[in-house]
């Protein structure tokens, strides 16, 4: 009890709370006041009965997320913001997960499936208090929005705390369906936050922009509330519509702040609301008869550090950055994670060696905005899903451009889309993400690339960085805190090439004026790629915020588990958690627990699996979050040893007599062993990391 106490007082004075001395007769005694973190601005709370609305699933249960139907607001022109949350909640979930039966939605996971894995939970609906707030810096331009829902069934006698940063560029219910609902069934306070990027959209012409609640308001009534208002005068607004009309500007590319480099701090102080909200509720009263004792501390609670994908990269930034002790463990998917240049690293697959710690993530997306569109026309790639997307006159307008430039060769269509197939192979992709590379342009790399390189570089909207912008129809606006991703194409609004021939158009369907033809805009691809490998003024800034962004691999001797896809192709393993399992065991040594899991047939987006041409090759990689979370909550409760670290080998789902994909088993996802075969271990030694075939 005594060592609690001391515990609790070193982290009240490390996170600089306030523990005043209060007299007792003759004597003295310490009381841990409970004090609202500084960066905390006003906490909006809302109780959910577990009913006519949840904090799980907005009141919908399974049987609404399933649904192929969306719910819908009154009045579509201007939604509640209740209406906006259930919305955003039914978006979200479905946006990381395979909402299908027969892809495991309601039989492998989701909100009916209890804790051992039974359907037992019904609708699943999870009552609780929810609390939303901002943390800034004092500018009331940072604004990012935390929330913590704390469940009715929450013990503060066995207390945990999961953490569900955001994946992508998603506004603050975007872990919802991952750690969020893993850690609302356990009990758990989930600590969220949207890290910077969520879904704050700018009307330029309009002069209109998002609420914390996601309701839209003029820029003069939101003022320090608003989610996002781009840093430009009025004067400076005018101009640019005048030149630039139905421009939008967007908080991850445009908020000038390079949100990347906080993610980690932005996880941490999540945790601290969580604290602070957990002790006011469930803290004794202070001695003053108004102020709440400090009940909860690192020292007799279970926090994990989880989410997926940029989520799941904030998580290994803040276990780094740790100073507190706020975090126990670590569990997460497919994260995004740049590393520091390091030669002396070599990662191993069969007969392939990798020598360093992978690529920077604009690097590579740069590399896969130029090669994509060509590659994807490779007659290896024929089967790939999603080809049609992929205009193949356009296509081949950009091999051609590429040969020009020397970056592939060949003298037919498909001898240059095979250079360019091999070129991406060469840099790091796996030849699992052969048939992957038509899709992820189609939905994601050149929206990717030009958020990234504005928001590295701190550019400013009215930049039109490599003569983009952001433009569309406003329609979608008023939804867009529950229907958008925050990285457009989104809501109506797309990426515009302001340099094509003839005038600004949709980035798609432009004309390159270097060569007169649609090309999917190789002038702009060349532009933005100079930005990760060139010297010009705006490269320096682009490659400063990458730099900044950099983690060291350092989980401070914490556990860990990371799971990723094998045919990852959004964040390829070569360039993310292979190298930086092999960075943490050569930066911690002995000391390092992390564990490194990586699934066959596994690839970026459950959302994707139940589309024809997934759905029968791709095995849903939520199934191995789940059981990553488990062993890290056994380990940490319990002592439970973690799993080595290994190869699951998945077996895909197949077709039946008609062509229609299997419904998928339990047998199509093996676990995680605790005694993988040795064939299937990845091991780490001097300062090799060694990949089973």
């Amino acid at each position: 009890m005594k060592q609690d106490m001391l515990y609790t007082l070193h982290y009240l004075a490390l996170a600089g709370l306030v523990f005043p001395l209060t007299g007792c007769g003759g004597g003295g005694s310490l009381e841990a006041i409970n004090a609202k973190p500084p960066y905390v601005g006003t906490i909006s709370a809302t109780a959910y009965d577990g009913n006519t609305d949840d904090l799980l699933t907005g009141g919908l249960g399974k049987t609404g997320l399933t649904s192929a139907t969306a719910p819908s607001p009154v009045d579509a022109t201007a939604p509640t913001a209740a209406e906006l949350r259930k919305i955003a909640i039914y978006t979200n979930y479905r946006a990381v997960l395979d909402a299908t039966p027969a892809g495991g939605f309601g039989v492998l996971y989701g909100p009916n499936i209890d804790v051992s894995g039974k359907d037992t939970l019904g609708e699943g609906k999870i009552a609780g208090t929810e609390y939303i707030a901002y943390s800034d810096d004092g500018s009331g331009k940072q604004n990012v929005t935390m929330m913590v829902q704390i469940p009715n069934s929450f013990n503060p006698a066995s207390p945990c705390i999961i953490t569900g940063t955001s994946s992508g560029s998603r506004g603050v219910y975007g872990a919802v369906g991952t750690s969020g609902e893993w850690g609302l069934k356990h009990g758990c306070a989930v600590a969220y936050n949207d890290k910077g990027t969520g879904n704050g959209i700018d009307d330029l012409q309009n002069n209109t922009v998002n609420l914390q609640d996601g309701v839209r308001s003029s820029v003069a009534a939101a003022g320090v509330n608003s989610n996002f208002t781009a840093d430009v005068t009025d004067a400076q607004r005018t101009a640019f519509n005048a030149v630039t009309p139905k421009r939008f500007a967007v908080k991850h590319a445009h908020s000038q702040r390079n949100p990347e480099k906080d993610w980690g701090k932005f996880t941490l102080q999540s945790i601290e609301f969580a604290y602070y909200v957990l002790n006011q509720k469930y803290g004794d009263v202070a001695k003053d008869g108004q102020s709440h004792l400090i009940k909860l501390s690192p020292a007799n609670t279970i926090v994990i550090a989880s989410s997926i994908s940029n989520g799941a990269g904030a998580a290994l930034a803040a276990a780094e950055q740790d100073s507190k002790g706020l975090i126990s463990g670590v569990a997460v998917s497919e994260p995004h994670v740049q590393l520091a240049p390091d030669s002396s690293l070599s990662v191993i697959r069969g007969t392939t060696i990798a020598t360093g710690t992978g690529k920077p993530l604009y690097d590579y997306f740069t590399l896969a905005n130029l090669l994509q569109p060509c590659a994807a026309l490779a007659s290896s790639a024929v089967n790939a899903p999603f080809l049609s997307s992929i205009v193949k006159a356009t296509a081949t307008n950009r091999c051609a451009a590429l040969k020009t430039h020397g970056l592939i060769s060949g003298n037919t269509t498909d001898e240059l889309a095979t250079s360019a197939m091999n070129a991406l192979l060469a840099a790091g992709w796996q030849p699992e993400s052969r048939d992957l590379h038509a899709a992820m342009y189609a939905f994601a790399t050149p929206s990717i690339a030009m958020t990234y390189s504005n928001a590295y570089g701190r550019f400013s909207v009215l930049d039109n960085l490599c003569g983009f912008s952001f433009s569309g129809a406003t329609a979608g606006l008023a939804s867009s805190f529950a229907k958008g991703n925050g990285v457009p194409p989104t809501v109506g609004i797309s990426i515009f090439n302001n340099n094509s021939v003839g005038g600004a158009v949709a980035d798609a369907v432009s004309i390159s004026p270097s060569t007169g033809v649609s090309d999917y805009n190789i002038d702009g691809a060349l532009c933005q790629r100079e930005l990760a490998t060139g010297g010009s003024a705006n490269a320096i800034r682009v490659q400063q915020g990458i730099r900044e962004a950099m983690r060291t691999g350092n989980l401070q001797g914490k556990p860990a588990v990371i799971v990723h896809g094998r045919s990852d192709t959004l964040i390829p393993v070569g360039f993310s958690s292979r190298p930086y399992f092999g960075v943490n065991h050569m930066v911690e040594g002995g000391n390092s627990k992390l564990s490194y899991i990586e699934v066959t047939n596994g690839q970026h987006f459950d959302t994707f699996l139940p589309l024809a041409g997934f759905d029968s090759r791709f095995i849903p990689l939520h199934v191995y979050y789940i059981q990553a979370m488990n062993m890290m909550y056994a380990n940490l409760k319990n002592g439970a040893a973690l799993p080595p670290s290994q190869v699951v080998r998945t077996i895909p789902r197949g077709v039946d007599a008609s062509g229609k994909a299997n419904p998928i088993s339990i047998a199509n996802v093996p676990p995680i062993l605790t005694t993988p075969a040795s064939g299937d271990r990845i091991t780490f030694s001097n300062n090799v990391v060694t990949i089973p075939d």
